[in-house]
């Protein structure tokens, strides 16, 4: 497997290398151009990113010699940190040179700078904007709103925000920055660093900034991408959790009118003065949540801060993640994160359908293909039933001695179960990746495709389940995705013989166990973890994960109960395909159910594909 990994990432490190050389020979022909920097902090070349996303402006400009690895132009703030001291100006400074990295007029006490929270109204007190969670498309310049997309500007909300906990692969950091009041704002930047002089440059770079602080997820061993995008938001009222599928650059956020993602985002009340939740009492989510920011290293006074909201609302969501590493030992930490996390988090819901006696449909949107098979497709398949990867690992590890009498029947039963989840991941199991000729025919042409990836070698494996594949085109005709996106529901119980996706149906009875994911993880081995092998020193599971990524689950229950969005579930109501989640209020951003991969058609390769 640590083979296949290996040469899984130098094709894609080979491919981006050729998009990227491409893109520049290219850059005089292209579209108006960008004068803004995009930041990517594994462009050293050092780091090999099986999930890499890369810039998708070419013509951004390169970092000047007194501009830092992060972007920011060290001798202009130094400029600005000495006018200031030269002289107090009654008028506020320059929005584009100084407010963005100016001191705060009232430093607040380090104190404050970790927690972050203020003792503000109480819950009742104030109007939350998302207080059951809201999944919403992304903002598109040149797009009409129609009440189902979000500026980052609506995200974060600036003018009362305390704390902003930040983070991304991909970062424009002064764009970023221009979105942020810095002068009130604490921010916590959750960033890729996979050297400690890399860390300490960036801390250099950062230092005339009091409110920013940074933090470094472990890289060691076998992690490769630090891929998580998430934001804690603290109000004077309220926490906001969101989990975008964007990065932290502008065209991410639709600025640029040539890509879209997807966000999910709930708030949070606080809870009345010197009031906590004690951890016993926490939902299965915030003991998630809590569960990776400690892993990721951040501040434990931030952590322990969340005790002091109502999460009361999360009760019937799940938070779930990949950590980078190797999980093993007596508390089974595997089963808390990667694939294995997800069929847990599935079965903590009541969601699970590990009978398999209603097969499951799954469309995953993905913005990157890994190298998949039926194996690896089969152990997703079986944690969206609620299975914590126990199930294949036992068929794959427990021997069943010739000696017994009862061999071939336990054989058999084994044989005739694998092959029943085969049909079924077959019939049900659809990937949606754009093809070439969507990308080409898309508004910012292949020169923007460089964040959609997927190799060649891949796709011609014999293995690769081609079958399985969809042209993903948006319904914002011309625009590109990045989104990550799972919606499970409900096969119908009766087979199908041809090779388009079957009228997939939303069961009613119970109101509905069909569930969606909004995060990071692309469709890889390297986002969800490899399949659990056993130990050699401790003859125990083992789970491997590459990345790190985070997401949440969202029963369609959730939004369909909801009566405050305005959507209501008709009782004994059937829907077919994705129009149950539409009517829920998830918005469905795919043209379905997509173009097979036929008559030559061909998956988008990048740039020198």
């Amino acid at each position: 497997m640590a083979s296949s990994d290996s040469d899984e990432d130098y094709e894609l490190k080979r491919a981006i290398q050729l998009s990227l050389q491409s893109d520049q020979s290219e850059a005089k022909n292209t579209k108006p151009k960008m004068s803004y920097e995009v930041i990517n902090l594994d462009s050293d070349d050092e780091a090999v990113t099986s999930e890499a996303e890369r810039t998708t402006q070419p013509s951004a400009p390169l970092p000047a010699p007194s501009t830092g690895l992060l972007g920011l132009d060290r001798k202009a703030m130094e400029q600005e940190r000495l006018a200031r001291k030269r002289k107090a100006s009654i008028s506020p400074p320059p929005m584009r040179k100084v407010a963005r990295h100016a001191e705060p007029a009232s430093p607040m006490p380090v104190t404050d700078t970790t927690t972050g929270y203020h003792s503000g109204s109480s819950a009742g007190q104030t109007h939350l904007a998302f207080p059951n969670g809201a999944v919403k498309k992304t903002w598109a310049f040149g797009y009409p709103r129609q009440g189902d997309d979000i500026k980052l500007e609506e995200v974060l909300q600036k003018k009362d925000l305390n704390l902003a906990v930040l983070s991304s692969f991909q970062w424009d950091v002064e764009w970023l920055l221009r979105k942020i009041n810095t002068t009130s704002t604490q921010v916590v930047f959750v960033m890729q660093a996979e050297s400690e002089d890399t860390k300490a440059q960036y801390r250099r770079e950062t230092a005339a900034m009091s409110n920013l602080r940074l933090c470094f997820p472990s890289m060691e061993g076998q992690i490769n991408c630090m891929h998580s995008k998430l934001m804690l938001l603290s109000y004077p009222t309220h926490l906001r959790v969101a989990v975008p599928t964007a990065n932290l650059v502008s065209y991410d956020w639709g600025e640029t009118g040539i890509m879209e993602n997807s966000i999910f985002l709930i708030d949070l009340p606080r809870l009345p003065a010197r009031h906590v939740t004690k951890e016993a009492d926490m939902t299965d989510f915030a003991k998630d949540l809590a569960y990776f920011l400690r892993a990721m290293g951040l501040d434990p006074t931030i952590i322990d801060s969340i005790h002091q909201f109502d999460f009361s609302s999360t009760q019937d969501l799940a938070f779930v993640h990949t950590i980078g590493g190797a999980h093993t030992g007596d508390d089974e930490p595997w089963r808390r994160t990667g694939y294995c996390g997800l069929g847990r988090a599935i079965s903590q819901l009541g969601l699970a359908s590990g009978t398999g006696e209603q097969p499951l449909a799954i469309d995953y949107i993905t913005s990157s293909v890994g190298s998949l098979n039926m194996d690896f497709l089969s152990t997703l398949y079986l944690a969206a039933q609620g299975d914590d990867g126990m199930k294949d690992y036992n068929w794959r590890n427990t021997a069943i001695s010739k000696r017994d009498k009862t061999y071939a029947a336990l054989q058999k039963q084994k044989t005739d179960a694998q092959e029943k989840l085969r049909k079924q991941v077959e019939q049900g199991f659809r990937i949606y990746y754009p093809s070439q000729d969507t990308v080409k025919a898309s508004k910012g042409g292949p020169q923007n495709g460089g964040t959609i990836c997927f190799q060649r070698k891949w796709w011609e494996s014999p293995t690769f389940p081609q079958d399985l594949m969809r042209d993903c085109r948006s319904r914002r005709e011309g625009i590109l995705m990045h989104n990550k996106i799972i919606y499970v529901h409900a096969q119908p119980t009766t087979t199908t013989t041809t090779s388009s996706p079957p009228p997939l149906q939303t069961p009613s009875s119970p109101p509905s166990n069909s569930w969606c994911y909004i995060g990071s993880a692309n469709l890889s081995s390297s986002a969800w973890g490899n399949p659990l092998t056993r130990d050699r020193a401790t003859k125990r599971p083992k789970l491997n994960c590459r990345n790190w990524e985070c997401g949440v689950v969202v029963p369609l229950g959730h939004f369909a109960a909801d009566s405050a969005g305005g959507k209501t579930e008709v009782e004994g109501q059937r829907t077919e395909g994705l129009e149950g989640f539409e009517k829920a209020g998830v918005p469905v951003p795919i043209v379905w159910p997509g173009e097979d991969y036929e008559d030559g058609k061909r998956p988008w390769f990048g740039m020198g594909g």
